[in-house]
This record gives C-alpha cells, structure tokens and sequence, in this order.
C-alpha cells in the first residue's frame, strides 16, 4: 500500500536556530519549506527530512536517519570531521573499527550525533 510512495525522517531538536546551522552548514542540506518558526524542510537526495521543535528533543536512542552514500563513507567522514562532528565509537560483535568507521565484513558505518543528540549515519550501500 506504501511501498510506492517516500517517506519522510523527523527530527526534533530544542533550537531550530542550532539545527538550522548544524544542518545547512555541517550537512549542506538545502531548505525547501519551513512552517513558522516550528519546522524547517531539507532536502536530501529525492527525500526530504523534517527539523522540528519539540520538548522531546534528545530522547530517541537509536539511529533516526542514514545516508547510503557507496564508496565515498571515508571522504564523507573526513569532510565532516573537518567541520567538527564527531563520530561515535560504538563497541558490537564482530566488527572492527577503522578511524571513526565501524565496518563489519564489506559493510562499513560511521555515526554521529546532531546538537540535540539525534544519531544519524553514513553507510556504504
């Protein structure tokens, strides 16, 4: 029934000001619509990724958004180290740690936090 239509990622943070930064000038995101000073819209490939104010911010512990982004995991995570993110290291079976990527056979991960502790990744599919 919606296997045929995109979805969309929401992410609730405390200070859209914040967000807003983290995500247009550490992520390159471009915004595509706002509602008021309560949502900001980004764009992220063909699907678009919903910044949102809320009293929740900060209390979801598990992966909120992934990028596949193929070969280019090592150079992504360089670029974004060098705009200061930093990256979680995150002890699991059978898995290696490779600077700030974890890889787990041909699958490598990396993950990181936004300023309201929402964790996003980066994965080589």
């Amino acid at each position: 029934m919606l296997g045929n239509i995109n979805a969309v990622a929401n992410l609730a943070v405390k200070d859209l000001a914040v967000a807003r930064r983290f995500y247009e000038d550490t992520l390159g995101l471009a915004q595509v619509d706002a509602e008021g000073d309560e949502v900001i819209v980004y764009r992220s490939g063909n699907s678009r990724i919903n910044v949102y104010r809320s009293a929740f911010a900060g209390t979801n512990q598990a992966t909120a958004v992934t990028w596949p982004v193929d070969g280019d995991i090592e150079r992504l995570v360089a670029a974004l180290k060098a705009k200061g993110v930093r990256f979680e290291h995150y002890d699991m079976p059978d898995t290696r740690l490779e600077g700030d990527i974890h890889v787990m056979g041909d699958m490598k991960v990396a993950w990181f936090k936004d300023p309201d502790g929402n964790i996003l990744n980066l994965i080589n599919e």
